[in-house]
């Protein structure tokens, strides 16, 4: 039976922290449309900058419990229904959802998209191990039954400067009129003007790594040897931070470096390749040299700082990541794909599920059946079209996104598990100082 969403009643949308980007006030325009109520508490001065229309409301309290208790009033005085944010592992939604769930509200968080890169994910709880997607086989299968395959043609396009110029407008005003919020903390692990500092020096450099990445992907192809990928994910990223046993993203590093050292065949090659957003305040390729010397494999750890990722991915015996989305791209192109953190497309038939050791001899591709179930079932039920940074991209996400809202639609047809059925990754114990 097709999914019948539920008669909608008016109701009140609490938005928290969003992207930077207009698309949190289109959706709330949108859903206005629809006749309910969108409300905004404002943490900093980039949300009020980017939120910009009524119902806004500046808290300039502290975290913590006071921030909790804040919350769970203003949701009572005013009646919130759900609960909207992006990222939900960031410290200060963490608690507004804990007070959520005490009063029954339901919580809806928008990111970016795990089909990039004209997609948006909207969950219901959240992601990874907060997400409640199916991991049954049987169950996707069934639950993706005369569901279309989606349509890849991208349709939103936006740029770099696009994108630079909103993280600007919300950072800046952070940094400089922080006294207009004079208690609240920063979830992100370094100061924007650091940040700001990495990526200048990064771009100056930009066209001499791209020359030097696409020589050594030509050698790569040219040699015919086959060889692995592993993409790094941003040091900032929660994927990275809540949803792997990893304290730092240079735990993955060893351990991977380690493995690979002494159980992958001999005329094998791992390439590392850099997050193309990254910026560069650690030296990621003087640590992986580090550790590959010191292992006697130097020769066979090839670096990458730019280049065509989707071509080395479709050439590689297989691709092992934490919980990248690069993950995703490897498996749409049906190549084994080895998951070490908690990722929506770690399921039995679709990524490789014995150790990491065995993952360099003996890769198991996805099940060819599941692969098409997972992709039309996630793009059905979790992703929209659009994009954060242009107006047609947050025209046409905001539209999508405030439907699904409006009709309680999300996760449907068919992909919500409760509880969620992804375990949290232990952290490994960091080393004694």
């Amino acid at each position: 039976m097709a999914f019948q969403p539920t008669t909608p009643l008016r109701r009140v949308f609490l938005f928290l922290q969003g992207p930077s980007s207009p698309i949190f006030a289109k959706i709330a325009e949108a859903l206005e449309e629809y006749g309910h109520r969108c409300l905004r508490i404002n943490l900093n001065p980039g949300d009020q900058i980017f939120w910009r229309r009524r119902g806004g409301y500046n808290y300039r309290g502290r975290g913590g419990a006071a921030w909790r208790e804040y919350a769970g009033s203003f949701m009572d005085r005013h009646g919130v229904t759900d609960l909207v944010l992006l990222g939900e592992e960031r410290p200060y939604h963490q608690l507004a959802i804990a007070a959520a769930k005490d009063r029954g509200i339901e919580v809806s968080v928008v990111e970016m998209g795990y089909l990039r890169p004209d997609w948006l994910t909207l969950e219901r709880d959240g992601m990874s191990s907060n997400s409640h997607f199916p991991t049954d086989p049987l169950q996707i299968a069934d639950a993706a039954r005369g569901l279309p395959e989606p349509d890849w043609q991208r349709r939103y396009g936006q740029t770099f400067l696009a994108e630079a110029g909103y993280d600007l407008l919300y950072n800046l005003p952070n940094v400089f009129l922080w006294f207009l919020f004079p208690h609240y903390r920063r979830h992100a692990l370094f100061h924007p003007l650091a940040e700001y500092a990495g990526w200048v020096l990064r771009l100056a450099g930009s066209r001499k790594r791209e020359r030097a990445a696409t020589a050594l992907i030509g050698n790569l192809l040219a040699a015919d040897t086959p060889f692995f990928v592993f993409p790094l994910q941003l040091q900032t990223d929660f994927q990275l931070r809540a949803h792997s046993p990893y304290n730092d993203q240079r735990e993955a590093i060893s351990q991977i470096l380690t493995s690979f050292a002494h159980h992958a065949p001999d005329d094998t090659r791992l390439v590392i390749k850099i997050h193309p957003l990254d910026n560069g305040l650690i030296n990621w390729r003087h640590y992986v040299e580090t550790q590959a010397t010191g292992l006697g494999i130097s020769e066979r750890v090839k670096f990458l700082d730019g280049g065509d990722l989707n071509v080395l991915l479709g050439k590689a015996s297989g691709t092992v990541t934490v919980n990248s989305t690069v993950g995703l791209h490897a498996l749409q192109l049906g190549k084994p794909v080895k998951v070490l953190g908690a990722a929506v497309f770690d399921i039995a038939g679709l990524s490789h599920q014995s150790g990491l050791n065995e993952f360099w001899r003996a890769p198991a591709s996805p099940d060819e059946p599941l692969r098409t179930a997972f992709f039309r079932l996630l793009a059905a039920a979790i992703q929209v079209r659009g994009n954060f940074y242009s107006s047609a991209g947050t025209n046409a996400g905001a539209a999508a996104i405030a439907e699904r809202l409006h009709n309680r639609s999300i996760n449907q047809p068919g992909a919500f598990v409760d509880p969620p059925p992804r375990k949290r990754p232990e952290k490994i114990a960091p080393p004694r100082p």
